[in-house]
């Protein structure tokens, strides 16, 4: 995939009534990441994490941006939002042109008002905020138990904590933002996988005109 900076424009790249795109937030360690995979097997929805697409990018051998996104993670700073913008972007037209999937989750995004801002004006308005809730105890326990196997250098208890509180401080005023345009799907993610996938398909197939693909 080729990144092409997106130039100004006076509408959204994609028409909302054409493409379903959906938030997926929630804190480190809530289940995001297994409960999209179940919602893209189930559903016919193409999964993107912002998070992957930028790893994937910044070792593209000719890529534009391989080298800024590098430095910025190395740093510990926030990829400029209209690197992150353009990629899902994107990554969206790849997947539109090669399968004909219109249904998009996007993962762990976005992380800040400005990118929520910059997504729905630029690309295309979200239908949904899913978002996955519990409590910092649960999420602490999945993740260190993550830890003993992942090989992550971020799955320790100091950096999960200001993890959490990044997640506190910038993405809850987001979903706080779109809860009070009602856009808001909550669900209790503490209980087992399979209970927490019976309540998102239960809320996903009343908010949606979706149905589980054959």
């Amino acid at each position: 995939m080729k990144l092409i900076a997106s130039p100004p424009r006076t509408k959204p790249a994609f028409d909302p009534n054409d493409v379903t795109v959906i938030f997926v937030l929630g804190g480190p360690g809530a289940g995001k990441g297994t409960q999209c995979a179940n919602i893209t097997s189930d559903y016919g929805f193409a999964h993107y994490s912002a998070g992957d697409l930028l790893r994937a990018e910044q070792t593209r051998p000719d890529s534009e941006f391989g080298m800024l996104i590098k430095t910025y993670i190395r740093e510990g700073k926030i990829v400029p939002m209209e690197v992150t913008v353009a990629l899902l972007e994107n990554a969206m037209r790849d997947e539109i042109r090669t399968t004909g999937i219109k249904r998009f989750l996007i993962d762990g995004f976005p992380r800040q008002m400005d990118q929520a801002l910059k997504f729905e004006e630029d690309v295309c308005p979200s239908k949904l905020v899913l978002f996955f809730d519990t409590t910092e105890e649960v999420m602490l326990g999945r993740l260190l138990k993550r830890g003993e196997t992942s090989g992550r250098e971020d799955d320790n208890i100091e950096s999960i904590r200001k993890r959490f509180r990044t997640f506190v401080e910038t993405s809850m005023p987001v979903v706080e933002y779109y809860e009070k345009l009602g856009k808001v799907v909550k669900v209790d993610s503490s209980l087992s996988v399979d209970e927490v996938y019976q309540e998102v398909r239960r809320r996903l197939e009343e908010r949606l005109d979706v149905g589980v693909k054959n």
